[in-house]
């Protein structure tokens, strides 16, 4: 297919479906947490427009959940089909760290997300706080443990090589290894960021239609306090990410700063655009600054970063990719703290629900955390190559031995059906996003024994049709 080999087919196979479903719980993560926060602050201040956010956005989490759930199946799989030789390996650490993961954090959201979703008038409100609290807790222990399995392929520890398989002899320091509170952080705080400029974009999308309510304006407030003050943080905890990375993983530093040589006493610079090739050895095109790459690199003006050259050809990452995609989420976290601190001026001025610049901006923004996410994933999968397990085994060695014939039929089938179902999915999604949140005045009545209601059934509805036919008889 297209000159690849069974290989690069298996890799692209399980880059698709892992792009597909880190969407779902990113959204996921910070939608739990939204709720909790609505609920809470309905709890405390009674204020209408609280609850009527939170009804709004359950039914959106409740879709988004569902669809990270069934694409999460898919990948666990995945691991047994077609990387079967990486799971004998290593499947003593990466097996239990995701049961670990089910037993904790699965079992935590599955417990209380009825109670969540359904309960609102059925239990106390004490109750129903407690739920959605503990939902919003499932979904953060849930990336920890997803995080300590993936973070420990990229920097191991903790564990013992028999027999050809990895043994865990500490598993604090297979949990903790040196990457991971980096990337946990870095991957939760995304999430947060992401959920925001979500929320805000549908916020800016009714109000540059003319639909302007309380609830709405809440909605595009609390995405921008978000942005202006979680954007930055994630600025830093990248810095300090990267100077583990650069310690733990410097080649994967040196590929994507597309830098391959030093020159004696001379800074690294900082190359802003170019375009590496891994053939010829060098960057093309580049535009370059003195100094600043060692600055920001290493905190001086001086330290030399490593240079491609000075690792075996057969170690290096595809600086071609990671170089571009860094710089993407790079771009696009500085747009995002350019959009808090445009809300922040805007508020300054009393414009920040009129300023129809501003709101198509925040509009055009709505994806730009999703975006990055993809691109900071590929960045770090991508710049672990060519290893599955940085240092210890090859990706080439841990494939199933499937035929090309067979992972190029699977590849195309995923992509037909992944496309169709969750397709379908996030068109529902954008369908509920479009019709906005409820508010107070355009409530329904609450349904009950004798009273107007939305049918449960579609077939129930034949009442209500016969009624309007015998009106509209009436009225001729």
């Amino acid at each position: 297919m297209f000159g690849l080999e069974a290989l690069e087919l298996a890799r692209i196979q399980f880059a698709f479906t892992v792009s597909f479903h880190i969407l779902f719980p990113a959204i996921t993560i910070g939608l739990a947490s939204y709720l909790a926060v609505l609920e809470g602050l309905w709890l405390r201040t009674d204020n209408r427009v609280y609850r009527d956010l939170y009804h709004f956005w359950s039914k959106i989490f409740a879709v988004n959940f569902g669809m990270g759930v069934v694409s999460g199946l898919v990948m666990a799989y995945q691991f047994g089909t077609n990387w079967s030789r990486f799971s004998d390996f290593a499947g003593a650490v990466t097996g239990p760290l995701l049961t670990y993961e089910v037993l904790t954090a699965f079992f935590l959201e599955a417990g209380f997300l009825g109670v969540m979703l359904f309960g609102w008038s059925r239990v106390g409100r004490g109750l129903h706080f407690f739920s959605t609290l503990m939902v919003a807790l499932g979904t953060l222990v849930s990336t920890f443990w997803i995080l300590a399995s993936n973070s420990w392929m990229q920097t191991p520890q903790g564990h013992e090589i028999i027999d050809g398989r990895v043994i865990p002899v500490d598993w604090l320091a297979v949990i903790f290894n040196p990457s991971f509170p980096y990337r946990l952080a870095h991957m939760a705080t995304a999430a947060f960021v992401a959920t925001a400029f979500f929320v805000g974009a549908s916020a800016a999308w009714h109000l540059l239609r003319g639909r302007d309510n309380p609830a709405v304006r809440k909605m595009l407030s609390m995405a921008m306090w978000m942005a202006l003050i979680v954007a930055p943080v994630q600025a830093i905890i990248g810095d300090f990410h990267g100077l583990n990375t650069l310690k733990h993983q410097p080649v994967k530093i040196a590929a994507i700063e597309g830098h391959w040589e030093n020159k004696p006493g001379e800074a690294t610079p900082l190359i802003l655009f170019g375009i590496p090739d891994m053939e010829a050895e060098t960057t093309r095109f580049k535009v370059e600054i003195p100094v600043l790459g060692s600055l920001i690199l290493t905190h001086s003006l001086d330290k030399q970063v490593p240079a491609m050259k000075e690792f075996p050809k057969e170690d290096r990452p595809n600086s071609t990719i990671i170089f571009w995609s860094f710089r993407v989420m790079v771009a696009l976290g500085m747009l995002m703290i350019a959009a808090g601190l445009w809300s922040l001026w805007l508020r300054r001025t009393g414009a920040i629900y009129h300023s129809r610049p501003f709101l198509y901006f925040v509009l055009w923004m709505g994806p730009s955390g999703l975006i990055a996410i993809l691109a900071g994933w590929f960045t770090t999968e991508i710049g672990r190559q060519p290893w599955v397990v940085y240092g210890l085994m090859r990706t080439a060695d841990g494939v199933s031995n499937h035929s090309y014939g067979q992972l190029g039929f699977t590849l195309v089938m995923f992509v037909v059906v992944y496309f169709a179902v969750f397709g379908t999915g996030l068109a529902y999604m954008m369908r509920l996003v479009r019709k906005g949140p409820h508010t107070g005045e355009e409530e329904q009545p609450p349904g009950g024994p004798g009273q107007k209601r939305t049918p449960a059934r579609p077939l129930s509805a034949a009442d209500d049709g016969h009624e309007a036919n015998s009106s509209l008889t009436e009225r001729n």
